[in-house]
């Protein structure tokens, strides 16, 4: 990288760190307030304060989100969206434009941030995945979600992909729940975010709009955790597929 684009990623960067942190101090009284409703109640003020904040702050930071295949999203039914996860961009931009209020699954860490924890805590399903009560009670959690007619947005890698390879491999829980709850599950895959800000990257970030496409349904109905493993892999290999053939046209 030459010295110009480095410094000129530099300085993106920061700009879009302050802008990020200036237009959140804006949503964060709303989104307290949220707070003193049950869900999901909750989940539905929430998701038009999140998708307005990101509407403007992504464009102003020159990553507008172009959204495809929101139509498998039917009136009345609620899915479990899995989601590709490259780059902590994703966050921002996954569940504020899945089409309805939902729950995401989130570390606890991360509700310790100061101001940023109070949005982060409101918006999601908060997990220790390194104990194991905290993780059976937020498969309950996720249970409940759904129940209540909410959708849930998950990362089923577990974590950013640093790999050369499209996806990485798939963890249980998405599908699980899915089939326990004979939920559809919808794929999402995410473009462009590993190129804004590269996960081996601390203070450099480029602008570049971000494409979200939904994919068709994969129905659950009639499975049992007996097909877990057959699930799983046929949803990745769908998102795997329809990823190699799109990322670079996009």
């Amino acid at each position: 990288m030459n010295i110009v684009k480095k410094i000129a990623g530099t300085l993106y960067f920061f700009y879009g760190i302050l802008l990020f942190i200036s237009t959140m101090l804006l949503v964060l009284l709303p989104v307290w307030m949220t707070t003193l409703f049950p869900e999901p109640k909750r989940a539905k003020l929430l998701h038009p304060i999140f998708k307005g904040w990101m509407s403007f702050f992504l464009p102003l930071v020159g990553c507008p989100v172009a959204r495809k295949g929101k139509e498998h999203f039917l009136p009345g039914e609620n899915y479990v969206v899995v989601v590709n996860h490259n780059s902590l961009v994703d966050i921002p931009v996954s569940s504020p434009w899945i089409p309805g209020p939902n729950k995401t699954l989130a570390k606890t860490e991360m509700a310790n941030i100061p101001l940023f924890g109070v949005i982060y805590k409101a918006g999601s399903i908060l997990v220790n995945r390194k104990e194991e009560k905290s993780r059976r009670e937020s498969f309950n959690a996720m249970n409940e979600m759904l129940r209540l007619g909410l959708h849930l947005c998950l990362y089923p890698e577990g974590t950013r992909n640093k790999t050369d390879k499209p996806l990485q491999k798939f963890y249980d829980g998405a599908f699980i729940t899915a089939i326990r709850m004979q939920k559809p599950i919808i794929p999402g895959l995410i473009f462009n975010t590993k190129k804004i800000y590269p996960s081996d990257s601390k203070f450099w970030a480029r602008p570049k709009t971000i494409h979200l496409h939904f994919l068709p349904p994969v129905e659950t109905k009639g499975l049992t955790l007996n097909n877990l493993l057959e699930l799983k892999e046929k949803v990745h290999g769908i998102m795997e597929a329809y990823y190699a053939a799109n990322e670079k046209q996009l």
